[in-house]
């Protein structure tokens, strides 16, 4: 591992290069914060892919990608003298310090459960009228839900047990079943609602049990196309494509895939 020296030199090093490619590259010269913002998602998501691989080489790739784009916003924001990455740094390091007051000061927390909650009431301290605030509106709902429930909790607003969020989920299962039973769903906007509710204590049970919503169903969605795509492979083997085949002729590779897994 590097020295902390040697750290510092590698970041002045990426520093002189942002500066060096605004200055000199016609893409880089180009570019606002605006611009960069959906390449900043985008390099934000393949970074979560790698995490879910667990290919530490991706890993150190896509947070390289991140770094860059961070360097690049306050890059382009000292050249209006709005703020430089010494700013955001020493802002950071500010925030870190007052938020850790079991760290920096003489509060006490014993636990995880603690220190989320003290940072909430230190939020709330800084200004923030809801705790729900620091929610970003754009995050996909799956996560945005995750967080929103983790907000409510770092207050109290929470179950005791993921059972008994368990007993939720049954309730709000019914209640969809019961509606589409009776024909009640006759819009889109109401499906949609009942199903919702639905998702919604899914996620809040998840969550108590131990579990991330987002990365189960994201582990899900790389089985099923693992397991399609040998379906696909299977098929054109047989000289044969999936529209001619029966669901029952398609199961029964499905399940091949499945064993193999196990």
């Amino acid at each position: 591992m590097h020295t902390k020296e040697e750290k510092l030199q590698a970041f002045g090093r990426l520093l002189d290069i942002m500066d060096e490619l605004r200055e000199k590259c016609p893409w880089d010269k180009k570019q606002t914060i605006d611009s960069l913002r959906h390449l900043t998602i985008e390099e934000v998501y393949e970074l979560s892919d790698a995490i879910l691989s667990n290919d530490m080489e991706e890993i150190k790739k896509e947070l390289g990608d991140v770094l860059l784009h961070i360097v690049f916003y306050a890059r382009i924001a000292s050249e209006t003298r709005t703020f430089d990455i010494a700013d955001v740094i020493h802002q950071l390091c500010e925030k870190l310090i007052r938020r850790h007051p079991h760290i920096y000061g003489d509060v006490q927390a014993d636990n995880e459960e603690q220190v989320k909650k003290n940072w909430e009431q230190l939020k709330q301290a800084e200004g923030q009228q809801s705790v729900l605030f620091g929610v970003p509106k754009a995050l996909p709902a799956l996560v945005k839900a995750m967080r929103i429930q983790e907000k409510a909790r770092a207050v109290g607003f929470d179950w005791d047990e993921a059972v008994q969020v368990l007993d939720k989920v049954e309730e709000e299962l019914h209640e969809f079943k019961d509606h589409l039973q009776e024909g009640k769903l006759k819009n889109q906007e109401q499906a949609e609602a009942e199903f919702g509710d639905l998702l919604f204590a899914l996620i809040n049970y998840a969550r108590l049990a131990g579990i991330n919503p987002e990365t189960a169903l994201e582990r899900t969605n790389r089985k099923f196309i693992r397991r399609f795509q040998y379906l696909e492979q299977k098929a054109r083997e047989q000289g044969r494509a999936l529209h001619d085949m029966t669901l029952a002729e398609m199961d029964a590779i499905w399940n091949e895939a499945k064993q193999m897994e196990e």
